[in-house]
């Protein structure tokens, strides 16, 4: 699979459906606690999908570096996002080993972007 910013922007779309769709399940859901997870996990998840949609932008306008951030946003969402699901499902119980490391990914692609943006307009200020 070649990394383009189309492949990008597809996985970013999808990670937004996904993020959609588990808040819509969070209403389905009796107990408080497991839908503030889900509600939790969506948002960081939702949030996370933009912003790799927005590194397509950043790549168009110059700053080429930025083509590394959609990997950690992806990643750190999927970690951290996914393990609120199962712990809301009651089908896995990690700790927060998982949410600190998604957490890291997700903070490591920011910083990505933040190096990037130097680029941006040659440099120029």
């Amino acid at each position: 699979m070649i990394w383009t910013r189309r492949t990008w922007m597809r996985l970013g779309v999808v990670s937004a459906l996904c993020a959609v769709i588990s808040s819509l399940l969070a209403f389905r859901l009796q107990d408080a606690g497991a839908q503030s997870m889900i509600r939790l996990g969506s948002g960081f998840q939702f949030m996370h999908a933009m912003a790799t949609i927005a590194c397509a932008t950043f790549i168009q306008v110059g700053a080429r570096n930025a083509r590394h951030a959609p990997a950690f946003f992806l990643v750190g969402s999927a970690i951290f996002s996914g393990s609120l699901y199962a712990r809301a499902a009651g089908v896995w119980d990690g700790g927060d080993l998982a949410l600190a490391l998604g957490a890291a990914l997700a903070a490591g692609g920011w910083g990505a972007l933040l190096i990037a943006g130097a680029d941006i307009d040659g440099g120029d200020a």
